[in-house]
């Protein structure tokens, strides 16, 4: 059984905040100006110029912008924006009874459903996805990242370039030829004694 002592401890202890969404404001924690917070229905005629009367609901609080600065927030009744709420920002300046509307618009809340936060490239790749085509690729396959797949010395191969094929060397690149050394002819007879023979005839 816990010490009494122990259970006063950790009812004066805070729990920890819930991490708000992306998207939605962090309200200031003060009171409200008096004079501005009490005017509601000057921020809901202002909201008439963005929205139709019945889109907007009940009033939900005043929250406190700064010295002088309320922004009042409102239901808002829109088909798909569940959770969403319209605001109207007031403000007056110094010793001044005129409250003056600063900016309206539309804001989420954490009941309203919103795109996850943004997460960077580098951590959202899986080891799937960076996977490339290994050796047993056939030939002209393409890795699925789009990547042009290896030839066969390892390097990167262009799915648009053409086979090389050696071609024979042209004349002026085989040279001069060379002279036939003297020798028997198809015949078997030596040149020497070809001539001989037409001499005696």
């Amino acid at each position: 059984m816990a010490e009494p002592g122990a259970q006063q401890s950790a009812a004066r202890t805070p729990t920890a905040s819930a991490k708000p969404k992306a998207g939605v404001p962090v309200w200031r924690v003060g009171k409200p100006d008096a004079f501005l917070a009490a005017a509601a229905d000057t921020a809901r005629a202002a909201l008439a110029d963005i929205a139709r009367p019945e889109d907007i609901g009940g009033h939900i609080a005043a929250k406190s912008e700064g010295e002088r600065v309320v922004t009042h927030l409102f239901e808002c009744r829109l088909r798909g924006y569940r959770g969403w709420q319209w605001f109207a920002t007031l403000a007056r300046v110094a010793r001044s009874k005129a409250a003056t509307v600063s900016e309206i618009g539309l804001v989420p809340s954490q009941d309203s459903i919103l795109a996850p936060e943004w997460v960077p490239w580098s951590e959202r790749v899986r080891p799937e996805d960076s996977h490339t085509a290994g050796p047993e690729a056939a030939p002209g396959e393409q890795a699925h990242d789009g990547a042009p797949a290896a030839s066969a010395d390892g390097s990167p191969k262009s799915p648009e370039e053409p086979e090389r094929r050696e071609e024979p060397e042209s004349p002026e690149e085989q040279g001069p030829e060379e002279p036939e050394a003297p020798g028997n002819d198809a015949t078997g007879e030596t040149s020497g004694e070809a001539s001989g023979e037409d001499a005696q005839s």
